[in-house]
Protein backbone atom coordinates (compact mmCIF):
# COMPACT_ATOMS: atom_id res chain seq x y z
CA UNK A 1 0.00 0.00 0.00
CA UNK A 2 1.13 3.46 -0.64
CA UNK A 3 1.29 6.53 1.92
CA UNK A 4 -1.42 8.11 -0.52
CA UNK A 5 -3.94 5.01 -0.05
CA UNK A 6 -3.31 5.35 3.94
CA UNK A 7 -3.21 8.79 4.15
CA UNK A 8 -7.05 8.47 2.50
CA UNK A 9 -7.79 5.63 4.56
CA UNK A 10 -7.04 7.24 7.93
CA UNK A 11 -8.84 10.27 6.38
CA UNK A 12 -11.92 8.54 6.43
CA UNK A 13 -11.50 6.45 9.85
CA UNK A 14 -10.82 10.05 11.37
CA UNK A 15 -13.85 11.19 9.35
CA UNK A 16 -15.96 8.19 10.55
CA UNK A 17 -14.58 8.87 14.00
CA UNK A 18 -15.48 12.61 14.39
CA UNK A 19 -18.99 11.96 12.86
CA UNK A 20 -19.44 9.16 15.51
CA UNK A 21 -18.52 11.36 18.21
CA UNK A 22 -20.09 14.26 16.95
CA UNK A 23 -23.62 12.08 16.63
CA UNK A 24 -23.32 9.97 19.61
CA UNK A 25 -20.32 11.68 21.55
CA UNK A 26 -20.88 15.34 22.11
CA UNK A 27 -24.70 15.58 22.24
CA UNK A 28 -25.03 14.03 25.82
CA UNK A 29 -21.52 16.05 26.72
CA UNK A 30 -23.26 19.48 25.36
CA UNK A 31 -26.03 18.48 27.13
CA UNK A 32 -24.47 18.05 30.54
CA UNK A 33 -22.48 20.93 30.20
CA UNK A 34 -25.51 22.96 29.34
CA UNK A 35 -27.64 21.40 32.11
CA UNK A 36 -24.05 22.93 34.28
CA UNK A 37 -24.37 26.11 32.79
CA UNK A 38 -27.97 26.87 33.16
CA UNK A 39 -27.59 25.34 37.25
CA UNK A 40 -24.92 27.87 37.66
CA UNK A 41 -27.17 30.52 36.09
CA UNK A 42 -29.66 29.56 38.35
CA UNK A 43 -27.62 29.47 41.52
CA UNK A 44 -26.17 32.87 40.73
CA UNK A 45 -29.85 34.01 40.09
CA UNK A 46 -30.89 32.60 43.27
CA UNK A 47 -28.40 34.52 45.15
CA UNK A 48 -29.24 37.49 43.45
CA UNK A 49 -32.59 37.00 44.97
CA UNK A 50 -31.06 36.42 48.25
CA UNK A 51 -29.12 38.76 48.30
CA UNK A 52 -31.51 41.13 47.53
CA UNK A 53 -34.03 39.97 49.86
CA UNK A 54 -31.83 40.18 52.51
CA UNK A 55 -31.72 43.55 51.96
CA UNK A 56 -35.38 43.70 51.88
CA UNK A 57 -35.09 42.17 55.24
CA UNK A 58 -32.87 44.34 56.75
CA UNK A 59 -35.09 47.68 55.85
CA UNK A 60 -38.12 45.87 57.46
CA UNK A 61 -35.77 44.77 60.51
CA UNK A 62 -34.73 48.29 60.78
CA UNK A 63 -38.05 49.74 60.05
CA UNK A 64 -39.56 47.27 62.68
CA UNK A 65 -36.63 48.36 65.16
CA UNK A 66 -37.36 52.10 64.66
CA UNK A 67 -41.31 51.49 65.20
CA UNK A 68 -40.46 49.83 68.50
CA UNK A 69 -38.16 52.58 69.61
CA UNK A 70 -40.70 55.11 68.83
CA UNK A 71 -43.49 52.68 70.93
CA UNK A 72 -40.58 52.14 73.42
CA UNK A 73 -40.15 55.69 73.85
CA UNK A 74 -43.67 56.85 73.73
CA UNK A 75 -44.63 54.22 76.52
CA UNK A 76 -41.43 55.40 78.87
CA UNK A 77 -42.99 59.00 78.33
CA UNK A 78 -46.07 57.72 79.36
CA UNK A 79 -45.09 55.81 82.28
CA UNK A 80 -43.15 58.82 83.14
CA UNK A 81 -46.20 61.07 83.04
CA UNK A 82 -48.15 58.49 85.02
CA UNK A 83 -45.27 58.20 87.61
CA UNK A 84 -45.46 62.31 87.72
CA UNK A 85 -49.01 62.49 87.92
CA UNK A 86 -49.07 59.63 90.78
CA UNK A 87 -46.48 61.56 93.02
CA UNK A 88 -48.53 64.83 92.72
CA UNK A 89 -51.30 63.16 93.79
CA UNK A 90 -49.75 61.69 96.59
CA UNK A 91 -48.06 65.08 97.68
CA UNK A 92 -51.58 66.56 97.27
CA UNK A 93 -52.70 64.05 99.59
CA UNK A 94 -50.38 64.41 102.30
CA UNK A 95 -50.21 68.08 102.00
CA UNK A 96 -54.28 67.82 102.71
CA UNK A 97 -53.47 65.35 105.35
CA UNK A 98 -51.28 67.29 106.94
CA UNK A 99 -52.97 70.45 107.06
CA UNK A 100 -55.32 68.16 108.83
CA UNK A 101 -53.54 67.56 111.61
CA UNK A 102 -52.42 70.59 112.10
CA UNK A 103 -55.93 71.83 112.08
CA UNK A 104 -56.50 69.08 114.58
CA UNK A 105 -53.67 69.69 116.66
CA UNK A 106 -54.37 73.74 116.73
CA UNK A 107 -57.80 72.76 117.92
CA UNK A 108 -56.68 70.30 120.30
CA UNK A 109 -54.29 72.79 121.58
CA UNK A 110 -57.20 75.73 122.08
CA UNK A 111 -59.19 73.05 124.11
CA UNK A 112 -56.49 72.46 126.25
CA UNK A 113 -55.59 76.01 126.63
CA UNK A 114 -59.41 77.05 127.36
CA UNK A 115 -59.72 74.23 130.05
CA UNK A 116 -56.22 75.06 131.42
CA UNK A 117 -57.59 79.08 131.84
CA UNK A 118 -60.87 77.62 133.08
CA UNK A 119 -58.64 75.80 135.67
CA UNK A 120 -56.78 78.62 136.52
CA UNK A 121 -59.93 80.11 137.29
CA UNK A 122 -61.12 78.10 139.06
CA UNK A 123 -57.80 77.87 141.26
CA UNK A 124 -57.55 81.68 141.76
CA UNK A 125 -61.26 81.82 142.59
CA UNK A 126 -60.31 79.17 145.59
CA UNK A 127 -57.23 81.33 146.00
CA UNK A 128 -58.99 84.55 146.62
CA UNK A 129 -62.08 82.78 148.41
CA UNK A 130 -59.69 81.62 150.65
CA UNK A 131 -57.71 84.57 151.14
CA UNK A 132 -60.53 86.83 151.37
CA UNK A 133 -61.17 84.26 154.22
CA UNK A 134 -57.84 84.23 155.93
CA UNK A 135 -58.10 88.37 155.77
CA UNK A 136 -61.28 88.60 157.19
CA UNK A 137 -60.66 85.90 159.81
CA UNK A 138 -57.81 88.06 161.65
CA UNK A 139 -57.72 92.08 162.02
CA UNK A 140 -56.97 94.71 160.05
CA UNK A 141 -53.11 95.34 159.87
CA UNK A 142 -51.28 96.55 156.93
CA UNK A 143 -48.02 94.06 157.68
CA UNK A 144 -50.50 91.00 158.04
CA UNK A 145 -52.61 91.82 154.74
CA UNK A 146 -48.73 92.49 153.14
CA UNK A 147 -47.46 88.66 154.75
CA UNK A 148 -51.07 87.56 153.30
CA UNK A 149 -50.75 89.04 150.20
CA UNK A 150 -47.25 87.94 149.37
CA UNK A 151 -48.63 84.65 150.70
CA UNK A 152 -51.01 84.33 147.65
CA UNK A 153 -48.27 85.92 144.99
CA UNK A 154 -45.88 82.44 145.80
CA UNK A 155 -49.39 79.91 145.53
CA UNK A 156 -50.49 81.89 142.39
Amino acid sequence: MSINATLFVQAIVFLILVLFTMKFVWPPIAKALDERAQKIADGLAAADRAKTELVAANRRVEQELAQSRNETTSLLADAERRAQSIIDEAKARATEEGNKLVAAARAEAEQQSVQAREALRTQVAALAVKGAEQILRREVDAGVHAELLGRLQTEL
